[in-house]
């Protein structure tokens, strides 16, 4: 999603790295292209993992022509449905015709979706239609225990769980000193049997030989202290994403987006995709009514200040 440098894909692959995801939308269709000059000598390396947003039968299928093409590839190891967010969306009939062709014309070896929202009940609506071979969603040390649950009925089920958001905001913490928590936050998702895969986006270096490292470790106590003082720390900033907070705003903000571009900007550091995030953002889901507000109605049921984060939001990009 973030890496820009062919350089840290080719040595991500010689390091053992052979899931790869990308999307259509992603650098406005310049991270498949990236990706794409790596695929031309290393198909055979990697498993390649792209995503179109939801529209008709024929928008689906020209998107996923664009990826191909873009990405130098004759097929692709999954295809998801970008960023559902209800039941609904899921059991939508031209996203599944289009799946099914996609995969009967040999385009596509696996289908499945993502989702940042809602996530507990899409995965429950997935489960019984015995039709999506993989769900990508948001899931950390901070995520509450009714998605674990979800994540574990899903994989008995036969449905892959690849998790992202890892890190739980990648935030550097002055609190946290040299200690870093990333090693242990991916090693807390991975301790999941029901997790086959992570993407936890690495654009340098120094993040990939951070997380190859983890690959074969397990958990242990110093690992446990670590995320709990890491959680300490960004308590007051982390957005779970475990929907509470959705159609509470009287004006209509989708409090839950706005909170994801928020650490983007301030956990990522990454300016770029906050400010794509937030153009993808319907205008009359915007936080544009917050500086007016008098007082903020949204109550976050793990005690994030709602209004604060969404004047920063607006600071940013209204």
């Amino acid at each position: 999603m973030r890496t820009r440098d062919e350089a840290v894909i080719h040595r991500a692959l010689d390091m053992g790295v052979n899931y790869i995801d990308t999307a259509r939308g992603y650098m406005g269709g310049l991270n498949e292209t990236i990706v794409g000059q790596v695929l031309k000598t290393r198909r055979k390396d990697t498993f390649i993992a792209t995503k179109f947003r939801p529209g008709s039968v024929q928008e689906i299928m020209d998107s996923v022509d664009s990826s191909l093409k873009a990405l130098q590839t004759d097929y692709l190891d999954v295809i998801q449905a970008h960023g559902l967010r209800s039941p609904e969306e899921v059991t939508n009939e031209d996203t599944l015709e289009a799946l099914r062709s996609l995969k009967k014309s040999g385009k596509v070896r696996f289908v499945g979706f993502t989702t940042h929202s809602n996530m507990t009940e899409l995965l429950k609506a997935a489960v019984p239609m015995e039709f999506y071979d993989m769900v990508l969603v948001a899931y950390n040390f901070k995520s509450t225990p009714d998605l674990t649950a979800a994540i574990e009925e899903a994989a008995q089920s036969g449905i892959g769980i690849v998790a992202m958001k890892t890190q739980a905001g990648g935030y550097a913490e002055a609190g946290m000193g040299n200690l870093s928590p990333h090693q242990a936050a991916l090693k807390w998702v991975l301790q999941n049997k029901g997790v086959a895969s992570t993407i936890p986006s690495m654009v340098n270096y120094d993040q990939l030989n951070e997380n190859v490292q983890v690959m074969g470790s397990k958990m242990g106590l110093f690992d446990r202290k670590t995320l709990h003082r890491y959680g300490q720390a960004i308590d007051h900033r982390y957005c779970r994403m475990c929907g509470s907070c959705r159609d509470q705003c009287p004006h209509g903000v989708d409090v839950e987006t706005a909170n994801r571009i928020l650490m983007y900007r301030e956990g990522y550091r990454d300016a770029q995709l906050a400010s794509d995030a937030f153009s993808d953002m319907p205008v009359q889901s915007r936080p544009l009514a917050c500086g007016e507000c008098s007082e903020c109605t949204v109550r976050c049921v793990h005690g994030l200040d709602v209004s604060a984060k969404m004047k920063r939001v607006s600071k940013y990009y209204v």
